[in-house]
């Protein structure tokens, strides 16, 4: 099955991506997201770049020790290899679309004709790795890095109103107003849009160790009071790193997560940082 246009994904305003299945109606107000300068939008992409792969070209294509698909772009889309349906929210299609629906030309044509990554194993991909596919995918990403930016962007923008939708009616509120206190910086703005990318939305019930999340949504939940700026960023780094210590503490021992615990509290760290 090959990609397919598609005309849009959601885009603002942020309502246009919430559910109307919910009981009572979520009022969302527009977020910093939608402010941002080609500067600021510069900054964010090179620090996710940096997060992901160190801002190497090499990183752009990377299959991690231990897991079962490998990570495309700045962002590190999943992609899974076919059969494996995993609990991670797979993203590289999803990019692959969004690069379609811009207008790119540039998309290598075996990544369009290719459903699902066509590397089963780490072995393979490795072996192939300054193979013609794998080189060429990496000159597209590392000529898009604005567009992958975007994406990752659009993904935070989308992510409030289907956060508020799956949270429980009392805790909706504090949820929308430590995202918006959140917001007032930009490197608070940095995070969120960082976070979702970096372990998404917390809304996906197979994203569960223990039955707890560790998305954006379980880090807004678990913040504490903060009166915005540079509190509220300082608030939700704090939150991030707490959330992803419950996540090492809740999965199983065999995947061995606490040698990523450095490197998470390293990320989660910036985001109190002001530009």
């Amino acid at each position: 099955m090959k990609f397919i246009p598609i005309l849009a994904l959601c885009a603002l305003p942020l309502l246009s991506c919430s559910s109307t299945q919910a009981t009572s109606p979520v009022l969302v107000k527009t977020n910093n997201t939608s402010k941002l300068s080609s500067s600021q939008k510069k900054k964010i992409g090179n620090k996710i770049w940096q997060n992901e792969c160190g801002g190497s070209v090499t990183g752009l294509t990377t299959w991690n020790k231990g897991e079962e698909f490998p990570s495309m772009g700045i962002g590190h889309f999943i992609w899974y290899p076919k059969g494996f349906n995993g609990r991670w929210t797979e993203s590289f299609p999803d990019f692959v679309r969004y690069a379609q629906a811009s207008g790119r030309k540039d998309i290598p044509a075996w990544v369009l004709q290719s459903k699902d990554c066509p590397w089963n194993s780490k072995a393979a991909f490795q072996a192939d790795f300054n193979g013609a596919k794998l080189s060429g995918l990496r000159t597209f990403l590392a000529n898009s890095v604005t567009l992958q930016t975007d994406f990752i962007i659009q993904k935070s923008q989308a992510a409030l109103p289907k956060m508020l939708q799956a949270a429980p009616a009392a805790d909706r509120k504090r949820v929308q107003t430590n995202y918006h206190l959140v917001a007032t910086t930009t490197n608070g703005t940095y995070a969120l849009i960082d976070y979702v990318n970096f372990k998404g939305e917390g809304i996906n019930p197979r994203e569960r160790y223990n039955n707890r999340g560790w998305g954006l949504l379980q880090v807004l939940s678990n913040m504490r009071p903060s009166k915005g700026g540079q509190d509220s960023a300082r608030a939700f780094a704090d939150s991030a790193k707490f959330t992803l210590d419950q996540r090492i503490k809740n999965s199983p021992a065999e995947r061995g997560e606490k040698r990523w615990k450095e490197g998470w509290h390293n990320r989660c760290e910036t985001y109190a940082r002001a530009f």
